[in-house]
């Protein structure tokens, strides 16, 4: 009888637990944004879905349901930014937001067709394989979002940077420029008027190159491909659904749509055991150990000899261990109180209680991290949304951020000195973990509930917003705006009109006056 309840209890249960069959793609050959694709897949497949990830790197250890279809000669591409190989990212720290933003549409064209043009894809595309769900990391790379429509799949955008000008108008998102900086801009939510009038103005050159330029070209590239294939607006605008790598905690504040749902903080797992050398290192610091790394893109080796000169003087001088992250074999003249390794394992060591700060570049991941976990931040934000996120550093109040470039052993010493002997740092810290970790459920179950979601209603279209289908035109109302001017053109011209005739008037009874007073 026990056995008939439960048989019956997994009949009436299975269709609602019952995975679904995702395909990922996260195609850009950058470690970081891999890194986070895959922890996605990894985690939606312990929820109990097929996950299938298309992506440049490949998972060692992947959970039972995870499949990899690995892109390895996409990785190759990176040799197109320059004539010898990966450039030296360091060298744009100074690069103006507006090529910045040039680059990137730049690059996500060459990486689409490069994507398109793959025989694995093509034979992706050609085969019989079924999904419910198509995952498309959001990163210039909009022509990608053909796959759900060739899969006949529901389509969700995942943000790897949180809400942004590049997911906001897929769901009709507001970004009021009077408080919410661009994503490439370095700006604090409360601008003075020069910053926000800077924010407005390159805001709107950025919607006009993505509306007039980067998706006429994307649609292009898709339709290279794949001539039959329906119009880009009428696929990316068919977004059931945003996951977005972001939260209250690190980002400020902003509006949400019903049908985008913030998971940040989703791929930092519980620490690892820490291998015996490292645990040996962070045991016996007894005054504390400073972390740095630069993150995946940037090369410490490739930084100039004069700040890496700065770095080693101060950090050597220091009572506290480092630990750095270092790109060669050899740091040349490393101090005794400093270890190097070409990988670390980031989110072991900033777990541990005797790490007292973390020396970033400013990166998403890490800041996420370092969040999760408490510990205090020093940023060195080159490129990117790293500006961005080292002005929500110092609005957080829970770290400092130095230009890179400007960099002095008077500085840096300041820094540390500062972040290291002054508690609040840690205490806000803290108090933004807290935050982060107070959310009624975890943020991979959030995901898993909400993909669920729109696949039981059929998309959840009840979920978006009306303002998908406007123009832009409509959507800013610069028809009632120019019909408005127009009004007030007319009455300006009736009363200009009016006043002349009445100071005409006016002049013709005083002169009439004027002339009878003459005649008598």
């Amino acid at each position: 009888m026990v056995k008939i309840h439960f048989l019956v209890l997994v009949f009436i249960l299975g269709p609602c637990v019952q995975g679904l069959k995702l395909l990922l793609v996260f195609p850009l050959p950058a470690r970081s944004h891999y890194i986070l694709g895959n922890e996605l897949g990894k985690g939606l497949a312990l929820q109990g879905h097929e996950v299938t990830m298309l992506s440049s790197f490949e998972e060692k250890n992947p959970p039972k349901g995870y499949e990899e279809i690995l892109l390895h000669e996409l990785t190759d591409r990176q040799r197109l930014f320059s004539g010898s190989g990966q450039p030296n990212m360091f060298q744009m720290e100074n690069a103006s937001p507006y090529f910045q933003a040039i680059f990137l549409t730049k690059i996500g064209d060459m990486f689409s067709d490069a994507f398109f043009n793959h025989s694995t894809v093509q034979t992706l595309l050609n085969s019989e394989r079924k999904f419910d769900v198509v995952i498309v990391e959001q990163f210039w790379n909009d022509a990608m979002k053909y796959l759900a429509h060739k899969f006949d799949a529901h389509l969700v955008a995942f943000s790897t940077i949180g809400p942004n000008r590049w997911v906001n108008n897929l769901v009709g998102n507001p970004e009021n420029p009077s408080y919410i900086p661009d994503l490439l801009l370095s700006f604090h939510s409360d601008m003075t008027f020069l910053e926000r009038s800077y924010n407005l103005v390159f805001g709107l050159l950025n919607d006009l190159m993505l509306y007039h330029y980067f998706y006429p070209q994307q649609d292009a590239i898709l339709h290279k491909y794949f001539p039959e294939a329906p119009e880009l607006d009428e696929i990316q605008y068919n977004v059931s659904l945003v996951l977005t790598n972001g939260h209250e905690s690190i980002h400020p504040a902003v509006p949400h749509v019903p049908n985008m749902i913030d998971i940040g903080g989703f791929h930092v797992n519980p620490p690892e055991k820490l291998p015996k050398d490292l645990k040996e290192f962070l045991d016996g610091a007894t005054d504390g150990v400073i972390y740095f790394s630069l993150g995946s893109n940037l090369k410490p080796s490739q930084m100039p000899q004069e700040k890496k000169d700065i770095l080693l003087k101060v950090l050597g001088a220091r009572k506290e261990r480092v630990l750095w992250k270092w790109d060669e074999d050899q740091l040349e003249g490393q101090p005794s109180n400093v270890k190097t390794s070409k990988w670390f394992p980031q989110q072991a060591i900033l777990a541990h209680p005797n790490c007292k700060l973390f020396i970033s570049h400013g990166g998403l991941l890490s800041l996420t991290e370092t969040v999760y976990l408490g510990v205090p931040v020093l940023a060195f934000p080159i490129f990117g949304d790293q500006k961005l996120n080292a002005a929500r550093i110092r609005d957080k109040k829970f770290g400092l951020a130095l230009t890179f470039s400007q960099i002095t052993e008077e500085n840096l010493i300041e820094a540390l000195d500062e972040l290291l002997s002054n508690p609040s740092y840690r205490e806000n810290a803290r108090k933004c973990s807290d935050i982060l970790h107070d959310r009624p459920m975890k943020p991979i179950q959030m995901a898993d509930y909400w993909i669920r979601y729109v696949v039981k209603h059929k998309g959840a279209p009840h979920l978006r917003v009306a303002a998908i289908k406007l123009p832009l035109y409509k959507y800013y109302m610069l028809d009632l705006l120019a019909v408005g001017l127009i009004c007030l053109g007319w009455v300006g011209l009736v009363i200009g009109y009016l006043t002349i005739k009445v100071v005409r008037l006016c002049c013709c009874k005083g002169r009439s006056k004027r002339d009878k007073k003459k005649n008598d």
